[in-house]
């Protein structure tokens, strides 16, 4: 359970640099012109992936589960992955990258990187480490819970960032974003 709890630790502090990150280029945006769409839906959005570091760590040690090797080191190994696919999104996206959805009228939006062939990817990233990272210690009513929420969660939130995109295309641009 103690590197379960290292492993948690990781991503929170991963999930800290995020918000770093994010701060930054929301100033880069704003002194752009940016404009918000979806903050209502952003509270909610950081309770639930709060809510998800909270249960990976309480729920294995609350119902004493076990790490099993069949699930765990294939969880990790997705964990993993979703954390170089956020980070490929981060890197394409350079100071546009945002856990807020922002248009700064003028830019095109981005089509290269992982965005070449999906319109959403970190979303796909979300969605795999939401999964994962609690099947990781056998948390799988964290990992169910998750993706219930976290699905309802991502239909606003990519309604919201299509109706960004469709701004964009009359004008703006999306600065993209993720949770």
């Amino acid at each position: 359970m103690t590197s379960y709890l290292l492993l948690l630790a990781l991503v929170a502090g991963e999930r800290l640099a995020e918000l770093a990150v994010a701060r930054r280029n929301t100033a880069w945006s704003l002194a752009r012109g940016a404009r918000e769409y979806g903050r209502g839906h952003y509270p909610a959005m950081v309770a639930l992936h709060t809510a998800l570091l909270v249960g990976c760590a309480v729920e294995p040690w609350a119902a004493g589960r076990p790490f099993l090797p069949l699930l765990g080191w294939p969880a990790l190994a997705l964990v993993v992955a979703a954390q170089g696919l956020r980070w490929w999104c981060v890197a394409t996206l350079g100071p546009r990258w945002n856990t807020r959805v922002l248009v700064v009228p003028g830019l095109a939006p981005v089509a290269a990187g992982p965005y070449r062939r999906l319109r959403h990817p970190n979303y796909l990233a979300v969605v795999v480490e939401g999964l994962a990272l609690p099947l990781v210690h056998c948390a799988w009513l964290t990992a169910a819970g998750f993706c219930v929420l976290n699905a309802l969660l991502l239909r606003v939130r990519v309604r919201c960032e299509d109706a960004a995109l469709a701004y964009a295309g009359t004008g703006g641009s999306l600065v993209g974003s993720a949770p």
